[in-house]
């Protein structure tokens, strides 16, 4: 989700304008954040439902690498602006995702209010709202975290960057559970955003051989596909160093497949989720939830592994619905930040054109 107006040449990081964007990172976040939303309606379901489907398997399959492919895209582009000065760099990689955090922890608190009302009164209430400011509230801890990886990168910049990598690893070996959502997931993801950082050129270079030997690059996915879930069934995926070396086998084999969808020009859908994978993250829980209350209620649909299939769909273009909604009524505030809330310049939108 983080900004990814850019372009690639020759496994080189992009030397061409800001303003242009490249298509398999678009397929890429498209198919991370349909991934999100599927675990989420996945185990919600389940977890109301008190049994799993079919689904499950698909949520297990993808867990080693959900999220780290997410962070490492997140860093990709950040050494085109890394070095930019301090007030474009908060603008850009600190306030844009605050103010979202603010906006929708807001309304998604409003939604559940009155349940944690009901269970503990309304000013135990309030201190749970003050509380998402310091523990990450819900769904929304991705972007409530990404402000900080952004941060810690820019102060570390001079430091040694195989140093700062090797205690970022260490960090996510370690499993430190202190039972905080922002310090556990920022000592397990750190080292994959900064890897998209640091190792940037290396990615588009995987990105060009899968474009140009996409039969190779099938037989490298079907491969990973099988192995990943050998390790996933037999619960070593779970293990020290089996994780870290997952993490990354699935990063690169998302990028492949955006890669090769992008080559074919399959699959537009996703590429669309993914320059608006923002969005999706943001909206997804209103129609997610009501959704999975209302097959569960009405029992219409005995299969628990279909109606989390729906309650995925129906999260996905729900979501995109929202927004669409939002702009016609003129509450473009939900989606896009007000002039009011930046404080650089704003920049050029990007526009897709594919890696060459």
């Amino acid at each position: 989700m983080a900004s990814s107006g850019t372009s690639a040449a020759s496994g080189e990081l992009f030397k061409a304008s800001a303003a242009a964007r490249v298509d398999w990172v678009d397929y890429a976040k498209g198919i991370c954040i349909v991934m999100v939303v599927m675990m989420h309606s996945v185990l919600g379901v389940e977890l109301a439902a008190g049994e799993t489907g079919f689904m499950h398997v698909l949520v297990a399959f993808a867990k080693p690498f959900r999220m780290p492919d997410f962070f490492l895209i997140s860093g990709l582009f950040l050494p085109l602006v890394i070095d930019r000065d301090w007030r474009t760099y908060l603008d850009r990689k600190v306030v844009h995702f605050a103010y979202f955090y603010v906006v929708w922890v807001t309304i998604q608190f409003g939604f559940k209010a009155p349940a944690f009302a009901a269970e503990t009164g309304w000013r135990d209430v309030g201190l749970l709202y003050l509380e998402s400011f310091i523990e990450p509230f819900g769904t929304l801890w991705f972007i409530y975290l990404l402000p900080v990886f952004f941060i810690v990168t820019k102060l570390t910049r001079k430091f040694p960057p195989l140093a700062i990598w090797l205690a970022a690893a260490a960090l996510e070996t370690a499993r430190i559970t202190t039972g905080w959502t922002a310090i556990d997931e920022f000592c397990a993801r750190f080292v994959y955003f900064y890897s998209g950082y640091l190792f940037a050129p290396y990615v588009f270079a995987l990105s060009n051989r899968a474009r140009n030997h996409p039969a190779r690059a099938v037989a490298a996915l079907a491969t990973w596909a099988l192995v990943n879930a050998g390790l996933v069934a037999f619960g070593a995926s779970e293990w020290k160093i089996v994780s870290l070396m997952l993490g990354f086998a699935g990063a690169c084999a998302i990028i492949t497949s955006g890669t090769l969808l992008a080559r074919a020009h399959w699959c537009n859908f996703l590429r669309f989720c993914g320059e608006h994978s923002i969005v999706i993250y943001l909206a997804f829980f209103l129609p997610m939830a009501s959704t999975r209350t209302l097959l569960l209620r009405t029992g219409i649909i005995p299969d628990i592994g279909t109606v989390s299939l729906i309650v995925t769909i129906v999260g996905v273009i729900g979501s995109l619905a929202i927004w669409q909604a939002a702009l016609r009524l003129h509450a473009d505030f939900l989606f896009e930040r007000p002039d009011a809330f930046w404080i650089a310049p704003k920049k050029a939108g990007p526009v897709l054109q594919p890696a060459e």
